[in-house]
């Protein structure tokens, strides 16, 4: 199908508010394993899905918000600076004294990354329903969550649907990644949860083969068919080298991907939903965001860690330039 013009997009672009994007979640210190001089060794950065979709879309030149709950710790004041660095507002994030901030390993296996977390008991994983601020929802275009959200406890989980029952009455839109870490829970906890919030997004960002495992489906038409049935505007299925299809319920469109030589891809599906909302937002147009979120993706693999190699937009446009 061929793409739809502006004015026929299903879902309008919301009307300016003090934030772009309002993302929450968990955010977790990352400790990536590098091989140099013959010696392991473990680079410290920052990692947690949102966090860095938001880091993503704020590169982007968007007016972004985070909202979390942190440990009174180390961890937890250095995502704090991050945040101030990357001009992301934090002010309503929540401190626990008797609380931590979760943290990953990355190491190199002979079937790739393998992550190896320590986030049982966090902060953020005691997020409750109570603690969610409606009224930072209701300043933000767009509200960003994930599967993972709803996976590290039932209490986030309730949270999260709170936040888009929040955002449905505010006017907010919804943006939802499945994110499917099946660690974290049995796959039917979480096709109902992750199907139930879908059924309240208007952007769906799956992944191919998180989507594969939690809809039965193989081909990326019948993917976006699934979610657009449940109720999304927008689909923006990623499908790592071959590119995101993009659908709505007009037309759907195969957007291709821009060829690197990957270093390190652990932050490209979050990099690409913060640069698809961002660009999104500023233009109106899904198969433009996904155009653009496709190569600031693959400028994100480019260097170590998830949220390093981030490119802002500059980058993004001249590296699209580049290419014709």
């Amino acid at each position: 199908m061929p793409a739809a013009p502006v004015s026929a997009y299903a879902l309008p672009v919301p009307a300016a508010r003090r934030f772009d994007l309002l993302a929450i979640g968990e955010p977790m210190m990352e400790f990536a394993e590098v091989t140099r001089g013959g010696e392991r060794l473990y680079l410290p950065g920052h990692g947690g899905d949102t966090s860095n979709a938001i880091i993503a879309a704020a590169r982007q030149g968007a007016a972004c918000a985070y909202f979390t709950a942190l440990g009174a710790d180390a961890f937890g004041a250095d995502f704090l600076r991050l945040w101030a660095r990357e001009g992301v507002d934090a002010s309503r994030v929540i401190t626990r004294a008797d609380g931590s901030t979760g943290f990953y390993f990355i190491t190199n296996g002979s079937d790739g990354h393998q992550f190896s977390y320590w986030r049982k008991g966090s902060a953020a994983s005691r997020m409750t329903p109570a603690e969610i601020p409606a009224d930072l929802i209701a300043e933000a275009r767009v509200l960003h969550v994930s599967g993972i959200s709803q996976a590290i406890s039932e209490t986030c989980a309730d949270a999260i649907f709170t936040a888009i029952t929040a955002a449905k009455r505010a006017g907010t839109a919804v943006s939802y990644d499945t994110n499917l870490r099946l660690k974290l829970w049995p796959i039917e906890r979480a096709r109902a949860i992750t199907h139930a919030a879908m059924a309240e997004a208007d952007i769906a960002l799956p992944g191919l083969d998180d989507a594969q495992i939690l809809t039965g489906l193989q081909t990326p038409e019948d993917i976006c068919d699934f979610y657009l049935g449940l109720g999304a505007k927008i689909v923006a299925l990623t499908l790592g080298k071959n590119g995101t299809m993009v659908a709505i319920p007009a037309s759907r469109a195969l957007v291709p991907a821009y060829p690197v030589e990957a270093v390190d891809a652990s932050g490209a599906g979050d990099t690409f939903d913060g640069a698809f909302l961002a660009e999104w937002l500023r233009t109106g147009d899904p198969f433009a965001a996904a155009s653009h979120a496709n190569a600031a993706a693959a400028l994100a693999t480019l260097g170590h860690g998830a949220v390093a190699p981030m490119p802002k937009r500059a980058a993004v446009e001249s590296f699209r330039a580049s290419r014709g």
